[in-house]
C-alpha cells in the first residue's frame, strides 16, 4: 500500500468518523448496558458488509478478510461511558455536541475509539482485495469496571492474533499528534479493599472491646512509610487511599473498619512487591491488635500495566512515518491511569498508542473523567491513519 492510497483513504473518513463519534457521544450508556450502542455497531458493520460475533453481554467482535493469506491482525475500541454528568462548556467554549442522557456521558473519549475503529474498517473494506490476512475487529463492553475483558479474552481464543493495537485519546498529548513508544505507557492497579473485624463495645470501656479504628490508623500511616522504604524509588508506585470508614455513634467502639483505594505501578516486579507490603502490614497490625482481616474481591493487581513490544511498535512508528510523516509522531510521559487492553498484550505482542486531543484555542484538554473534557475532532483521521499503519506497514 503506498503513501498517497493510505492519505486518500484516511482523509475520505474524516466526516464519518467525526459524524460517528458525535452520535456515540450522545447516547452513552455505562458499563455492561452498552445496548443501544451494540445496535450502532451492528448497523454499520451490516452496512459494511464485515462479518460479527455478539459476545455474550454487550460486547462484540467483527473480521474483515483479506483476499490472500497474511497475518492476523487484532485492533480493539472500548464502548462505555461514565456515570458522569457532562457539562455543556469544555475550557473554553461549548462543546460541539453533548450528552442527551442525564448523568452519564463519554468523559474518557471510548466513542472516539469506537468512531476510529469504525473508519478504520471502512478504509479496510474499500481495499479488502489488496488485504493479507485478516483483521479481527473487537469492540469490548465495561472497560471503566472491566466487566468485559473476561468476555473477550475467552472469546478470543477462538482466533488466531499474530499482533494487536488500540489507541486511548489523550488529554495530555496536542491534537495533531500520536504517541507509540515502547515500553511502559499505562498504568497498573492494585485494587486496595480491607476489613478489618474486631468486637464492639461502649466507647467508656475501651478495653472491653476490640476496636477497629485504632489498626486501621496505623495501617494508613505504616503503609505510607513502607512504600517510601521498601520500594525501588526509581520504579513508582503510587498509592492513593480513598477510604477510611468505621463507625456511625461517638460513643459505640466499632466491630469493623475499612480501607479502600489503589496504587498504580508499571514494573510488575514491584507492584507484586507493593501488594505484599500492603498484605504483610495490614494482616501483622491487625493481628497485633487482635483483629482479624478478610480482603474484597478486588484486593488484587488487576489490570496489568500496559506494556508495548518494541519490535510491534516500531513496525507502527515506520508505518506511521511512510504513510504520514515524522511530524505526526509526539512524546508524552507515561500516564497513571490503567487500561485493561494489558490482558491483550498479557497474550499477544502489540502496542498501545497515545492519540492527542488537547487544544488550547478550541477548549479540549480538560482531565478525563470530568465533565468538562472533550476532545478536537479533527485529531479523529489521525487514529484511522496510525491504524491502518499498523495494518499495512513493515
Amino acid at each position: 500500500m503506498d503513501e498517497k492510497t493510505i492519505k486518500q483513504l484516511v482523509m475520505a473518513q474524516r466526516d464519518y468518523v467525526t459524524s460517528m463519534r458525535r452520535e456515540f457521544h450522545e447516547y452513552p450508556e455505562i458499563s455492561g448496558k452498552e445496548v443501544h450502542t451494540r445496535s450502532l455497531l451492528i448497523r454499520e458493520l451490516t452496512r459494511m458488509g464485515v462479518d460479527y460475533t455478539l459476545l455474550e453481554g454487550t460486547g462484540l467482535i467483527a473480521v474483515i478478510k483479506g483476499s490472500r493469506p497474511g497475518r492476523q491482525l487484532l485492533l480493539r475500541a472500548d464502548i462505555d461511558a461514565l456515570p458522569v454528568q457532562e457539562d455543556r462548556m469544555n475550557l473554553k467554549q461549548e462543546k460541539q455536541c453533548i450528552s442527551h442522557i442525564p448523568g452519564v456521558c463519554h468523559a474518557c473519549g471510548h466513542d472516539a475509539h469506537m468512531a476510529v475503529l469504525l473508519g478504520t474498517m471502512q478504509a479496510l473494506v474499500h481495499v479488502r482485495h489488496e488485504l493479507a490476512g485478516n483483521v479481527i475487529c473487537c469492540f469490548e463492553e465495561g472497560e471503566e469496571t472491566n466487566c468485559g475483558i473476561a468476555t473477550m479474552m475467552k472469546a478470543l481464543e477462538n482466533y488466531h492474533v499474530d499482533e494487536c493495537f488500540a489507541l486511548h485519546v489523550y488529554n495530555g498529548l496536542e491534537a495533531g499528534k500520536v504517541n507509540i513508544v515502547p515500553g511502559p505507557r499505562m498504568a497498573g492497579t492494585i485494587g486496595i479493599g480491607i476489613y478489618l473485624h474486631g468486637k464492639s463495645g461502649h466507647g467508656s470501656r475501651p478495653d472491653q472491646a476490640v476496636s477497629t479504628i485504632i489498626p486501621a490508623a496505623h495501617i494508613v500511616t505504616a503503609l505510607n512509610s513502607a512504600f517510601m522504604n521498601q520500594l525501588n524509588v526509581e520504579e513508582t508506585v503510587t498509592l492513593g487511599l480513598g477510604i477510611l470508614s468505621a463507625g456511625t455513634a461517638t460513643n459505640v467502639i466499632p466491630d469493623q473498619a475499612y480501607i479502600g483505594g489503589t496504587a498504580r505501578f508499571f514494573d510488575s516486579q514491584e507492584g507484586e512487591k507493593a501488594l505484599q507490603i500492603i498484605n504483610t502490614i495490614t494482616e501483622h497490625i491487625a493481628a497485633a491488635f487482635h483483629c482479624t482481616v478478610t480482603y474484597e474481591d478486588r484486593h488484587n493487581i488487576s489490570p496489568k500495566a500496559v506494556v508495548n513490544d518494541p519490535r510491534v511498535t516500531a513496525r507502527i512508528r515506520r508505518g506511521m512515518v511512510q504513510f504520514g510523516g515524522q511530524d505526526y509522531l509526539g512524546d508524552c510521559g507515561r500516564w497513571f491511569a490503567s487500561e485493561c487492553y494489558s490482558a491483550y498484550l498479557d497474550r499477544y505482542p502489540g502496542a498501545l498508542g497515545l492519540l492527542g486531543i488537547r487544544n488550547d484555542t478550541l477548549g479540549s484538554g480538560a482531565a478525563h473523567h470530568n465533565g468538562k473534557f472533550d476532545i478536537d475532532e479533527s485529531a479523529l483521521p489521525l487514529g484511522v491513519l496510525a491504524e491502518l499503519s499498523f495494518i499495512f506497514g513493515e
